[in-house]
């Protein structure tokens, strides 16, 4: 079906820019773009001439439809239900919506004739003058006279016919050009099988006009009246129809005026947030080469400064190593060709210069390195009213110089993390104030060198960098930190991991008395006793440690380790306060 449409697509593609398909005019086809010729009407209510509509290419449509064709409503119920056929059907696309028309077994001169545009036609021929309209009796000369008794428009050779026959003689006949205020002046409606007979009657039960001959014939005993006489009833029933339809179409209009309010205010709103954004990049971009403009000023003056040194270096290098050439040419001159009282009386004089040259300080390796990087991840403030990314860095990060810092360095529990911090520094041992270092920590067990643990690096972006482990065994482990390869200071070291923290089986409590409710039997850890044969400590009396603690050991820390050991031995009263 689709590639039937294709010669449609392209047929509308052609159509003159600006032309509305669904309202065309009156009396203009929306495919040639002339004048209507044999006008159909098809069931979306859009008129195209005959020969536009034949030209169409048509498709196959299957239709599903049972064996008898009778489609009445009334009659189809009591009928034998027959198993449905495949009837092929022919159809094809309105040009103007695009829906699907199925043909009538006659093909498109089977379709309906809009009168109604045939007679907008012959008005507008009208007001042109005539042009355009031709003699409906020979269909070859021009229009003169119209013939107000028969409705034919004729020329002057058929007009003094139409006077001279007998039966023609006495109709009124008029001048086109006193036509032109009519609003009707279309031809009779003749019958399709009767072509002698006009449509003046109304068939009822077939719901459709009919001439003389066809009541006497097809419709016999079929109920019928003049045209005039059921124009009021079928009139008034399309009118309510028409009533029912107008608030559709005062809806579509207003959902359409709705979606263009809509488009113009998302075009609006497109137009001022693209505003923003070319505003925003704007300033952006210029920010963004300000603060290029500033790093390469930066830059600049780190080589600027960074050759001065050297060349301030070499000047003084230079400058002792020409002192030293003339101390040593002078020095080999003398004792290769002085005599022995020329050497005795210059050797005060070059004994000093050339102590003095041997003292004098100086360092052979560059005071300045190459070492200029540019960081682009790092933060560097704001630059008119925006974030900016971007630094040059000069500092170099020195192993040797790097720190390690926190409380499990040396310590640390079974399937408990433990962590620490590495400080980064130059070679000057100031801190590096950035990241994004190669830093490479290894956590190796001493009995399973082949397992080593896993090492988490975070990265704090201030020179700082979080480590953490989690070792899953007790015993003695080797952590290894490194960048670039090498040690930094204080790598490797061992941390020896202990068994998981042990908890107080115990209470913590200021005396036993209170916490066991002044049982005699209670005992406590402390080793305090009260008068009267209490066997647990109290307030002021012998052994008590004069502080909370705990019963299960009597440590003093209430975050602390457990170290009751308990076992068989341990008197029952002890297990009991610990129990509490």
């Amino acid at each position: 079906m689709s590639e039937k449409r294709k010669p449609l697509l392209g047929l509308l593609g052609k159509l003159p820019r600006g032309t509305a398909l669904g309202n065309s005019g009156k009396t203009h086809c929306p495919l040639c773009m002339g004048l209507f010729k044999a006008p159909r009407l098809l069931p979306c209510l859009h008129t195209v001439c005959t020969t536009c509509l034949e030209q169409l290419e048509p498709f196959s449509v299957v239709d599903l439809r049972g064996g008898d064709s009778d489609t009445s409503s009334e009659g189809s119920i009591f009928q034998e239900l027959k198993p449905p056929s495949l009837q092929p059907q022919i159809g094809i696309l309105c040009p103007v919506c695009d829906a699907q028309v199925d043909l009538p077994m006659g093909g498109v001169k089977a379709l309906t004739i809009d009168h109604l545009a045939m007679n907008d036609v012959m008005l507008e021929s009208l007001h042109g003058e005539g042009q355009g309209l031709v003699c409906d009796l020979c269909s070859d000369r021009e229009v003169e006279k119209r013939c107000q008794t028969c409705k034919a428009n004729l020329c002057h050779f058929c007009c003094q016919a139409h006077r001279r026959q007998k039966k023609t003689t006495y109709h009124t006949m008029v001048d086109l050009k006193d036509l032109k205020g009519y609003s009707r002046i279309g031809k009779p409606i003749l019958c399709p099988a009767h072509p002698a007979e006009e449509l003046r009657l109304f068939c009822e039960l077939c719901d459709r006009p009919v001439c003389r001959d066809c009541v006497v014939g097809e419709h016999r005993e079929h109920p019928y009246d003049f045209t005039s006489n059921v124009i009021h009833k079928h009139g008034d029933s399309v009118r309510e129809l028409l009533k029912g339809t107008q608030p559709h179409v005062e809806a579509l209009e207003e959902a359409l005026l709705q979606i263009k309010r809509v488009n113009t205010a998302l075009q609006e709103r497109v137009e001022a947030v693209a505003a923003d954004v070319r505003t925003f990049s704007e300033g952006y971009i210029r920010a963004i080469e300000e603060h290029r403009d500033k790093l390469l000023k930066q830059l600049e003056d780190i080589r600027v400064q960074k050759e001065n040194s050297l060349q301030l270096q070499k000047a003084q290098l230079e400058q002792l190593l020409a002192d030293m050439r003339t101390g040593v040419e002078f020095t080999e001159h003398l004792l290769t060709s002085g005599s022995d009282l020329e050497i005795l009386i210059t050797k005060g004089v070059v004994v000093e210069r050339l102590t003095k040259l041997n003292k004098v300080e100086y360092s052979v390796h560059p005071g300045v390195n190459d070492k200029i990087c540019f960081s682009p991840q790092q933060k560097a403030g704001r630059c008119r009213g925006y974030e900016v990314y971007g630094a040059i860095n000069t500092k170099e990060v020195d192993p040797s110089k790097c720190v390690l810092q926190g409380e499990d360095l040396h310590r640390a529990r079974e399937k408990q993390t433990a962590s620490f911090t590495l400080l980064c520094k130059d070679a000057a041992g100031e801190s590096m104030g950035r990241g994004g270092d190669s830093v490479q920590v290894a956590v190796i067990p001493k009995d399973k060198k082949d397992s080593p643990v896993r090492a988490l690096v975070r990265d704090n972006k201030d020179g700082t960098y979080y480590i953490s482990y989690t070792p899953k065994e007790p015993g003695v482990y080797t952590v290894v930190v490194c960048i670039k390869e090498q040690h930094v200071q204080g790598s490797p070291f061992t941390v020896t991991v202990r068994k998981r923290h042990r908890p107080h089986p115990g209470v913590f409590h200021c005396c036993t008395f209170c916490s066991s409710g002044g049982q005699k039997t209670a005992r406590c850890a402390c080793g305090g006793t009260m008068p009267g044969g209490y066997l647990g400590c109290g307030h002021g009396h012998k052994g008590h440690p004069g502080r909370p603690h705990w019963s299960c050991c009597g440590k003093f820390a209430e975050k602390s380790e457990c170290t009751w050991m308990g076992g068989q031995n341990a008197p029952r009263s002890l297990l009991r306060t610990v129990a509490l």
